[in-house]
């Protein structure tokens, strides 16, 4: 019996990802099981000044997307207020949206400009990306307004 309570209780909770992993939109960089950030801590670009992993025990949700934290008190901050921590343009590359497109944001290669955080695909489309941050955000608000609900894969 016990085995079958563990089956139905595992299916249930199978479902009950993939569910949530569907309700993710195009507007957010997230995987397949909805996770965002490649599960890297939102918060620890702000406190720690440091690309973290998250641990997966220590998790929320927002927007239907799922994010991964170093610690509860992150966790905390970031349910207390997730915009003030959320990469800018749903987690995708900062200049691939000023030029048109989504490509992934990787959180290896990323700068906070104006207390916001931006992610940008490589070390090299950074370097490109910091001659110009102003500018490039700039486009990239722009674009943003039309690209944000299109699928990354339309835009190539």
């Amino acid at each position: 019996m016990n085995v079958f309570k563990s089956l139905i209780t595992g299916a249930a909770f199978s479902v009950a990802v993939a569910t949530s992993a569907f309700a993710a939109g195009v507007e957010l960089n997230a995987s397949s099981t909805g996770l965002a950030m490649q599960g890297y801590d939102p918060v620890a670009y702000f406190t720690d000044g440091a690309p973290t992993k998250g641990d997966y025990r220590i998790t929320s949700s927002h927007n239907d997307a799922n994010y991964w934290f170093s610690s509860e008190e992150h966790k905390a901050a970031f349910e207390a207020d997730p915009e003030a921590y959320l990469p800018q343009y749903g987690g995708y590359c900062a200049f691939g949206a000023a030029m048109g497109f989504k490509f992934d944001g990787d959180p290896e290669h990323w700068k906070i400009v104006d207390g916001e955080l931006f992610l940008n695909l490589s070390k090299d489309v950074q370097a490109r990306w910091v001659e110009d941050i102003p500018g490039f955000i700039e486009k990239a608000d722009t674009n943003w307004t039309d690209i944000a609900d299109k699928d990354p894969a339309s835009l190539q």
